[in-house]
């Protein structure tokens, strides 16, 4: 008997990442995966395990003008008219979404017909699209034992941990301590879309490093297209050991290299460096209007695991002084690199695929939450 898995996330990275991790853990239990996202999934989605992907039609409501939100509620009520669909024809055991306004549809669907359903939450501050649905779901999963949760969604949540993919778990590797006099291998990203601040700041950052740290960097930057030549140019003029790209496939094992990594704090970056266990410099997205990144950074700083700079007053020349601090202090960067990975959750991804079957089977979140887990 076919059992089916509806699996609704966002089009970027940070929501796709941990849903195509739950879809390759689930599909060995005899489960059939779909996904249901938005078009943006071509970009990022082009690796997912489903037998069908569905695009869902969904909108933000960042235009407030009139016009703006009038052209999203229809467009989120005829991602609702699919979405109802598309669950009566699949009949799914649960559908679980991962976050971001292209779940609402498929997840109010699942309430409408009244089918189980769970939300993931991967930050440490709950998104808004999960708590509009948090009343309407099944189970809330958490990453974090102190997420916010409003209401009677608290008796309702389960912490499993951010999920992250095979070739996460696939490029763990213990970390290299830097030698005195020896390279320093340096990884700068901004997320599945990159971030322009990094190719804004970091050539100038290198600028000001001194010359015994600079001629010890091997620079790997995810540069947006738009920046790659400008910011090319700069390096090859500093002498800078450079590999730059808009984008990189591999960049779990670029993780795994990496004496130390420049990036934003978003859930799933955070997640692959506790889980490979990395230090790094973490710059959270700014005038995000929950502050999730900077709450995700915060709590890794606190853990020892990283150093959080926040963009405003974030200078070129602070920036070289924390990286040119951290190069000489290899000692810290180990110690950094240990308490990051004690904070990972490699096995999150079993966890939430034990939630969505015993959920699958009929089960209470309550009564899943009161089991011992994995140790």
């Amino acid at each position: 008997m076919t059992r089916t898995i509806l699996i609704a996330a966002g089009g970027t990275g940070g929501h796709l990442f941990p849903a195509e991790s739950l879809a390759y853990a689930l599909a060995p239990r005899g489960f059939d995966i779909h996904l249901a996202t938005d078009h943006r999934a071509n970009n990022y989605g082009s690796e997912f395990p489903a037998k069908e992907i569905h695009i869902i039609a969904s909108a933000t409501f960042g235009d407030r003008s009139p016009v703006g939100m009038m052209k999203s509620a229809l467009n989120l009520a005829q991602g609702e008219l699919q979405s109802l669909s598309l669950v009566r024809r699949l009949d799914p055991k649960v559908t679980i979404g991962f976050g971001g306004y292209p779940t609402m549809p498929p997840l109010i669907a699942a309430w409408l017909t009244k089918r189980p359903s769970i939300v993931h939450e991967s930050n440490a501050v709950m998104g808004r699209a999960n708590r509009f649905l948090a009343s309407r779901v099944t189970a809330i999963a958490t990453t974090f034992k102190d997420t916010g949760l409003m209401g009677a969604g608290a008796s309702r949540a389960v912490v499993t941990g951010n999920p992250v993919r095979p070739k996460v778990l696939a490029a763990v590797a213990p970390y290299r301590q830097p030698t005195e006099d020896g390279k320093i291998d340096l990884l700068v990203f901004g997320g599945s879309q990159g971030a322009r601040v990094f190719g804004e700041i970091m050539p100038p950052a290198l600028e000001k490093l001194p010359a015994d740290v600079a001629a010890r960097l091997r620079l790997v930057q995810q540069v947006r297209p738009e920046d790659l030549d400008r910011v090319g140019a700069i390096y090859a003029r500093l002498g800078i050991d450079h590999e730059i790209a808009p984008f990189f496939t591999d960049l779990p094992a670029r993780i795994a290299n990496a004496h130390l990594v420049v990036c934003r704090s978003g859930a799933s970056s955070v997640a692959e460096l506790t889980v490979i266990g990395r230090p790094s410099i973490l710059v959270p997205l700014p005038h995000a209007l929950d502050n999730d990144q900077k709450t995700n950074a915060i709590g890794l700083e606190k853990a020892g695991g990283a150093i959080m700079a926040e963009q405003a007053s974030l200078t070129p020349e602070k920036l070289a002084d924390l990286i040119a601090g951290l190069v000489r202090a290899p000692e810290r960067l180990t110690a950094m690199a240990t308490a990051a990975k004690g904070e990972g959750r490699p096995d999150a991804v079993e966890r939430l695929a034990d939630l969505v079957e015993f959920i699958a089977s009929g089960g209470k979140p309550a009564d899943f939450a009161s089991r011992e887990l994995r140790p």
